[in-house]
């Protein structure tokens, strides 16, 4: 029988209301998505886009709750290895503003906010079979390609005898 999964630890940070759209900070946040931190702080840095400092500064935060939390619950978390788990930007309130048009009208337009969450996890290493054990599911995986293979050998000595 397997060892129920162990529960991957979460550190998330925030910045709210950010004078930025969230459709141009998903831009910056895809680019990190998936990547271990010290590659996404480096991806970030080098960026050109306006909201990649304010994003850097969120996902060092992250870092830092990570360190934090682990040296204070005396977690063994190894900050190397962490990995962005989650980087999302939601809308925040929108500024509605008024801007002078011709003839003495006016035309509304919206300044747009973000709230960046940015969540890290550390990343565990791929548990091989051997370390796990034999798995139940391992075995019927094998036979099923086998079967597979035989199946696939006998149309094809039908096809030759059939010429």
């Amino acid at each position: 029988m397997a060892k129920a999964a162990e529960k991957v630890q979460e550190f998330r940070a925030e910045a709210n209301f950010q004078r930025s759209s969230p459709q141009k900070t998903k831009l910056v946040l895809d680019l990190i998505k998936g990547k271990r931190v010290e590659a996404a702080i480096n991806i970030v840095h080098f960026s050109t886009k306006r909201i990649a400092p304010v994003v850097e500064k969120v996902l060092r935060s992250a870092i830092q709750n990570a360190n934090y939390e682990s040296q204070e619950k005396g977690l063994d978390i190894d900050v190397d290895n962490l990995y962005v788990r989650t980087a999302v930007a939601n809308e925040g309130p929108r500024l509605k503003r008024l801007r002078p048009a011709p003839m003495g009208r006016a035309f509304r337009y919206q300044r747009r906010m973000v709230h960046i969450i940015i969540t890290v996890a550390e990343k565990k290493a791929p548990v091989t079979a051997a370390k796990a054990g034999e798995d139940s599911a391992a075995p019927a995986a094998k036979k099923k390609t086998a079967a597979k293979k035989t199946a696939a050998k006998k149309t094809a000595a039908k096809k030759t005898a059939k010429k």
